[in-house]
Formats: structure tokens, C-alpha cells, sequence
């Protein structure tokens, strides 16, 4: 398994009031003073960001019943695992290989913005969203490595798929995963069988390697909030990068 520790995230104000589920041009016009307190707490605080990713590349023995057998060894032992569910079958069907990666930014941010929360709500509240920000900048960063790897082999890429979205239940989703990766070098756990990642502000994604895959769509498309989500206008101009198939970590 790699482990990469290499990262340069980009983060600005507009991306942090986004994690903290604002519109930043809403509040630039109602509250500019809180844009500006975005860009103090990044310049502040980026010293708590500790970004890590860890990644292994699987070869796919065959798919059967919605279910993509892979090869390889487990962390629990023994050879291999698999990968279930329609939306894994729907976009993975066409791979050789899959890559399976976890991506954190560590828990220093989170823990300093939940002891700030009841004496500094509005650092706690921006200091959340800057984790925020930088795990989702941390998952478009390793999606934009991982595509340039395959293609420097001649190879297509899936899009990201992330347990949770529809087709692929998160508790499940996530137990696959972990199930194959051993995430804890990068001191990432799953939280019982609640499916949630420990420190909260990770996420763990797929992507298929191969000659004929099909990119065709957009992660949103299989969100299960696609429907209300008040964000996909943010999404879709490329603000973040959920139609590149990365969610925003809780």
C-alpha cells in the first residue's frame, strides 16, 4: 500500500464558507466581515491541516451478479476481496484494475474547532469548514493524480465512486472498503458499523483502471440528496468538485 503525504491544497475563503453550508456570495454581501474572517482562519490554522492519503491498486478477477471479485492481498489476510452493488457494477464493469483510497486531513482541526465551538462559535463554525474545505480539496487533488497516473500508462479512468452515493449503501460501501485497505497508517478507522470514518473530516473512494471504461456522468447524478441538494449549481461551475465524483466529508 502508498502512502502519499505530498499535498498542496488550494483553499480560499469562498470554499471554506461553502463547508460551513453557506453561499459565499450571499454572505459577501450581507456579512463581508465573515469572508474576511474565512481567509484569516485558512492563513491561521493551515499548520492543523495534515493531509494523508493511502492507496492500493487491485486487479479484477471477474464480475458476477453485481459483485467485482479483485485480487490481491487483504489486511485481514487471506487473498483478495470484492466490491458489490449496482452502481460498482454500472461503472466498474470495463476495469482491469480498481484503486481504492482513503484521504483525511487528520483531526487537529476538528478537535480545536469542537473546543471552540461553545466559547467561539463563529471560529469553531469556520474552522470546521476549513476542514471541510481541505478534505474535499485533498479528494479532487488525489483524483487529478490518480488520472494522470493511469493515463501515463494508457489508460482511462471511472469516475470516483464514493460509498454512500445511490447504488452503493455507505455502511456496506464502506465495510468493502475497509475490508481491503487498512487505512490505519494514515490513522483512519471506521466507527463501528455506523459506516462513518474516524477523524470525521475523511473520505474513501474507487476508481476503475482500464483501456475501455465509460466516464459518462457526474457523481452528483447518483447522490441520494441530487434531488433537494441546494449545492449542485456550486458543484456544477467547478467551485469543489462533485461532478469529478468527490463528496464533502461530514
Amino acid at each position: 500500500m502508498a502512502v502519499l503525504r505530498d499535498w498542496e491544497l488550494l483553499l480560499d475563503a469562498d470554499k471554506v464558507l461553502w463547508g460551513q453550508g453557506a453561499d459565499p456570495a450571499a454572505i459577501r454581501a450581507r456579512r463581508p466581515k465573515l469572508a474576511a474572517f474565512a481567509e484569516q482562519v485558512i492563513e491561521e490554522s493551515r499548520a492543523l491541516i495534515q493531509p494523508a492519503v493511502c492507496y492500493e491498486r487491485f486487479p479484477v478477477k471477474e464480475l458476477r451478479h453485481e459483485r467485482l471479485a479483485l485480487g490481491g492481498p487483504a489486511p485481514q489476510g487471506g487473498q483478495g476481496g470484492y466490491l458489490a452493488g449496482p452502481l460498482i457494477a454500472q461503472h466498474l464493469a470495463g476495469a482491469q484494475e480498481i484503486l481504492i483510497a482513503v484521504c483525511t486531513v487528520g483531526d487537529s482541526l476538528g478537535k480545536l474547532s469542537s473546543e471552540l465551538f461553545a466559547s467561539d462559535p463563529v471560529r469553531g463554525l469556520a474552522l470546521d469548514g476549513l476542514a471541510s474545505a481541505a478534505a474535499e480539496a485533498l479528494g479532487e487533488a488525489a483524483c487529478r493524480r490518480f488520472e494522470a497516473m493511469a493515463a501515463a500508462e494508457g489508460e482511462k479512468t471511472s469516475i470516483p465512486l464514493n460509498p454512500g452515493m445511490v447504488g452503493w449503501p455507505l455502511q456496506e460501501g464502506q465495510k468493502q472498503v475497509f475490508d481491503l485497505i487498512d487505512a490505519s497508517d494514515i490513522g483512519v478507522r471506521l466507527n463501528g458499523d455506523s459506516g462513518l470514518m474516524l477523524p470525521l473530516k475523511s473520505l474513501s473512494l474507487v476508481m476503475g483502471f482500464g483501456h475501455d471504461l465509460d466516464r459518462a456522468g457526474r457523481s452528483c447524478d447518483y447522490c441520494a440528496m441530487n434531488e433537494t441538494c441546494r449545492y449542485k449549481d456550486h458543484y456544477d461551475k467547478g467551485i469543489g468538485n462533485r461532478e469529478q465524483g468527490i463528496g464533502a466529508p461530514t
